[in-house]
């Protein structure tokens, strides 16, 4: 009992050092927003930290993203493919930062070089040159060295948002202090504990209906939980899922998200060579149980690759003509790795451990933090590996992945697979501008790396948002990009 009540004491405390500056605020349309990870770089929009200027939506973007993952107007309203190399961009006119000043195209410019130049350059941009020049004050042209048809796509990514010329200081730091152009000021930051935001008035498009919103950096997932149940936090971020009974119901928000949960067989080296055993691993996999028993069924069966965040993929998805014959297993032993920084992999582990010894084979298990194991299993170390996978990177298109992982020259290419006929599939996907036929390509590339039976996805991952229910419209993203926009409010 005495246990107990220190624990209860420590976590009320916990919460008020959280949530203090919320408690005494007197403006009742304020968002109160608990989210992960606190600022790693400053928030610096050239980081990560970007993803948390768009959620806030106070820094955006030319173009966003559409569910297809098509581009759409934001910054800039209309644009067009010059030749195969030159995209011209037309801005939305009328458009002020946050202190006042307005958007020309030499703002563009500045932002989306000062992303260039930048080392490390975002994620986005990893091999990938581009020029960026005015074309008189209301346009842009961006040049790649070599024919991108995805340009429009990547100007999607929140590490390449427009920032008022006062964001861009010397020796290349960037501040977006009171520097954006969305429906929220970011006003004021408190270091990694929370952030301040307050309406602009002046926003370009429709007001924000919440007065603005307070964030606090709650890294502790029982804490953000509890946040939420004790009508300390409005939103929270990343519930997880061993907190998610404690919530009532209507509080439980489950997002699809582009990550797959995959089994990587080694096709170079080892048993795995045999087509025919991993075609035994394929029937081995019993996805229900892990689905039930690791993930407390808050995930999604794997049919693909791409899972329900991509919506598109389901319907395009074609069962393989004609699937390898599996070989019984015969006692073959096999290494099973993974990796302890993601908590669920290891558990993953044992039950797949499990089922393949119930197959045939024999198992033994190998499990080590991430930065201890990654180089062994890229250089074929293992006969098999499990890797909750991103599917999409920032410009919303599987291609990259796909290439990365399943490529001959691919750069993750943990399964050592190099077959001609899937790298000329990913060659003629990635060679379609975005698109019904792009989609359709993407397929096609799937349904090879599937009969390969390289890779054996066993379920794709769903993150829990939690919601007061005196929230409306809050952004339910599975790329991650959005959760509150100008709409969202309290109706209390």
């Amino acid at each position: 009992m005495k246990a107990r009540v220190l624990l209860l004491l420590s976590t009320s405390l916990l919460l008020s050092g959280c949530f203090n500056e919320q408690e005494t605020q007197p403006d009742e349309s304020r968002i109160r927003l608990a989210m992960l990870q606190p600022p790693r770089s400053g928030l610096t929009p050239l980081s990560d930290d970007a993803f948390k200027l768009s959620r806030w939506q106070t820094a955006e973007t030319l173009v966003t993203l559409d569910a297809l993952g098509e581009a759409r107007p934001a910054l800039a309203i209309r644009w067009q493919q010059l030749d195969e190399r030159r995209w011209r961009f037309e801005l939305r006119d009328n458009v002020y930062f946050h202190d006042g000043s307005v958007m020309t195209a030499e703002n563009v410019v500045r932002s989306l070089q000062a992303a260039t130049h930048a080392a490390p350059k975002p994620r986005i941009l990893d091999g990938v040159t581009l020029d960026i020049a005015a074309d008189g004050d209301r346009a842009v042209v961006i040049t790649s060295a070599d024919p991108d048809p995805l340009i429009p796509q990547r100007l999607s990514s929140p590490q390449l948002a427009i920032l008022a010329a006062k964001a861009y200081g010397a020796n290349g730091v960037v501040n977006p202090l009171g520097s954006g152009s969305g429906p929220f000021v970011l006003s004021q930051v408190n270091g990694t504990s929370s952030a301040r935001l307050d309406r602009f008035d002046g926003y370009w498009g429709e007001k924000a209906r919440a007065s603005g919103i307070d964030v606090s950096f709650v890294p502790d997932g029982a804490a953000r939980a509890a946040a939420l149940r004790t009508n300390s936090a409005d939103i929270v971020e990343a519930v997880p899922v061993s907190q998610a009974a404690l919530l009532k119901p209507e509080q439980i928000h489950e997002v699809p998200m582009p990550r797959t949960n995959t089994l990587y067989l080694n096709t170079q080296h080892g048993v795995f060579r045999d087509a025919a055993l991993r075609a035994a691993v394929r029937d081995a996999i019993n996805r229900q149980q892990l689905v039930d028993n690791v993930y407390e069924k808050r995930a999604d069966i794997a049919k693909g690759l791409l899972g329900p965040a991509l919506p598109w993929a389901a319907e395009l998805r074609q069962p393989v003509a004609h699937p390898l014959t599996a070989e019984k297993p015969n006692g073959q032993v096999i290494s099973l790795a993974t990796f302890s920084d993601r908590a669920e992999l290891p558990e993953v582990a044992v039950y797949l451990a499990q089922q393949l010894t119930a197959a045939g084979f024999q198992v033994k298990q190998v499990v080590r933090e991430y930065a201890h194991i990654e180089s062994d299993a890229l250089a074929g170390k293992f006969d098999a590996f499990i890797l909750s996978r991103a599917t999409v990177l920032d410009s919303g298109d599987p291609v990259a992945y796909m290439y990365s992982d399943f490529a001959c020259k691919g750069s993750f290419n943990i399964a050592q697979l190099c077959q001609p006929a899937i790298d000329k599939a990913l060659q003629q996907a990635a060679a379609i501008p975005a698109g019904e036929a792009r989609r359709k390509a993407i397929m096609a590339a799937e349904n090879l790396i599937l009969a390969s039976n390289a890779a054996i996805p066993m379920l794709h991952e769903r993150v829990i948002q939690g919601e007061s229910p005196a929230i409306r419209d809050a952004e339910r993203d599975p790329r991650e990009r959005r959760l509150i926009s100008g709409q969202t409010r309290l109706e209390r």
